[in-house]
């Protein structure tokens, strides 16, 4: 009789070619490799080199994003690359899909986004599988019940090579999260509660599993967002078992299987969850019940507090560092700190759900004189949706921007950046130094906190525009 095993224990059973040794890692079969234009450049200079093709063109799912502008124009055909380098990449992209016979969901294709915008809403990204991008956040995919992660360029070569990767097999990691969710509060809430709670390497070495019934309730977008970030708290990836959810959510799109195929899949797919007498390496619990919304007070996602906190004190050298650099006080709440820019978008909050919830906030009310507020949208099938539903109108009516799709002011590397001593509320999911620009200050917040901190002109609670 096989022993208990978790949902990430299933999945990577499922996929290993060649099993770890003490000497050796694991070699691991992937389902699905999604490429953009940052992190490619060097892999297909060593397939060049080494005189070797794409083995599985059919598993690569190439996009722009990164570098890509979100200026509005009237065509694709119109929108410039903001700077040279930027343009570079972009060019090369191009040039390294055509020559390796890959379809790059570029300019014009109608379905180009962020890379794990896209995944899910084309249907590539799928339970039981493994996905992996060069690109840190690919743990967003796991909200299906995939197993992905971010690897690096050489691996990227090497997965494009082989359709293999070398790996170590990670513990596992249980985040329970029970209780209902006041209104207001989030997934970007409870995500960010979490890190706060295990700190920002609370799960270096593991496999997150995020389970309990306030888990269940949420939508895939929410349940995306949560996955999104388990790379902020140090996690190799994080998972949700797939459930009738998951199914209404992945039935119809693009690439999923249909009519027989559909059936067969889902009998499969049923069965991804953790067994009952499972146990896991770790577990932690969180009581959803008695969240408020979150916002970030430091320079990395773990220094967080509930919106009406006061910033906790410190004495560790680099806890002071980081406050200097934020410029703010400790037993003051954040929202005591003038707001320059809003930015409402990235694979973290880019979603059509999240411009609704800005939107939500937005109507009938103005940003504030002096701040400059962004919603960009994570794809194009996003930005059509929004525009759709009138989203935008509402947007554009409370003094706020309405971009192309691409990832944005989340790392500031294509024209969208804040300034020097700027102060960003911002939807993303890193709040390092510089992040979004030299000497630029983040907030990481929901949706909707950004957009009620337009609308107040400094760190706001959304639950006072409710």
């Amino acid at each position: 009789m096989n022993s208990p095993t978790t949902l990430f224990e299933k999945v990577w059973d499922d996929h290993v070619v060649v099993r770890e040794s003490v000497d050796t890692p694991a070699v691991l079969y992937i389902d699905l490799h999604i490429i953009h234009e940052v992190t490619t450049p060097q892999a297909f200079s060593m397939l060049r080199e080494k005189g070797l093709e794409v083995r599985r063109p059919d598993l690569t799912l190439p996009t722009l994003d990164h570098s890509t502008p979100t200026t509005p124009v009237t065509t694709f055909k119109d929108l410039l690359v903001a700077g040279e380098s930027a343009a570079n990449q972009v060019r090369q992209m191009e040039k390294n899909c055509r020559d390796f016979g890959l379809d790059l969901l570029g300019f014009g294709s109608g379905k180009r986004g962020i890379v794990h915008v896209i995944g899910p809403e084309l249907g590539a990204t799928q339970p039981g599988k493994t996905i992996v991008c060069g690109d840190s956040h690919t743990s967003t995919h796991g909200a299906f019940g995939a197993l992905a992660f971010g690897i690096g360029t050489t691996e990227v070569g090497h997965v494009l090579a082989t359709q293999c990767l070398l790996q170590r097999k990670p513990r596992t990691l249980s985040v329970n999260v029970n209780g209902a969710l006041a209104p207001g509060v989030t997934a970007k809430d409870i995500i960010l509660a979490v890190i706060g709670q295990i700190g920002v390497d609370g799960g270096t070495g593991h496999v997150i599993e995020y389970r309990g019934d306030t888990i269940r309730a949420l939508d895939m977008e929410a349940r995306m967002t949560i996955c999104n970030m388990s790379i902020e708290a140090g996690a190799r990836a994080g998972m949700i078992a797939p459930d009738d959810t998951t199914l209404a959510y992945l039935e119809g799109r693009e690439r999923v299987p249909h009519g027989a195929g559909w059936d067969a899949a889902v009998t499969r797919w049923r069965r991804l969850r953790t067994d009952d007498d499972a146990t896991f390496d770790r577990s932690v619990e969180l009581d959803a019940g008695v969240l408020q919304p979150m916002v970030t007070f430091g320079t990395n996602p773990g220094m967080v507090v509930g919106i009406d906190e006061p910033v906790p004190a410190g004495n560790d050298p680099s806890f002071r560092k980081a406050l200097d650099y934020m410029q703010v006080e400790s037993g003051k709440p954040m929202s005591a700190n003038a707001v320059d820019i809003v930015f409402v978008g990235s694979c973290t909050n880019g979603r059509i759900t999240d411009i609704e919830e800005a939107a939500r906030v937005l109507a009938g009310n103005k940003v504030a004189a002096g701040v400059r507020m962004l919603v960009v949208p994570g794809s194009e099938q996003v930005k059509a949706e929004a525009e759709a539903r009138g989203l935008d109108q509402v947007i554009l009516a409370a003094g706020a921007e309405w971009r192309e799709a691409g990832c944005s002011m989340c790392l500031g590397m294509n024209g969208d950046i804040a300034q020097p001593g700027q102060l960003c509320v911002s939807t993303s999911n890193r709040n390092f130094e510089g992040r979004q620009g030299v000497g630029a200050r983040t907030v990481l917040a929901s949706p909707a906190t950004a957009a009620a901190s337009a609308i107040a002109g400094h760190v706001a609670d959304p639950r006072k525009f409710a």
